[in-house]
């Protein structure tokens, strides 16, 4: 079999599309993980300045504010975009460098 540099890009194409679907999902995850923590951190400084500072700083307590003291008509939304856009901006990520590193690209 002829190899030629068509032959050998197409694999690495296919590798290359996949580690860019997983890192802009892992972003778009993260953006939104990024937004519903600003108006979590929002809401917590408007309360008062030491509850805005232990949100910022203690990270388990942006959930337990999150669920017993922030107030919001979308509350539900804004935590699980909070808690699951964290995650699934984990994962995806992890998938895109786990792919990279596989496929070398």
């Amino acid at each position: 079999m002829l190899v030629t540099r068509a032959t050998l890009a197409a694999p690495l194409g296919r590798c290359y599309v996949s580690v860019m679907l997983y890192s802009l999902l892992g972003l778009m995850f993260t953006l939104v993980f990024v937004v519903c923590l600003a108006l979590v951190l929002l809401h917590a400084f408007h309360r008062s300045v030491g509850t805005g500072m232990m949100v910022l700083f203690l990270p388990p307590y942006l959930v337990i504010y999150g669920f017993t003291q922030f107030e919001h008509r979308l509350k539900g939304l804004i935590l699980a975009g909070y808690l699951g856009g964290g995650v699934l901006a984990v994962v995806f990520r992890s998938l895109a460098w786990a792919d990279a590193i596989q496929n070398r690209v």
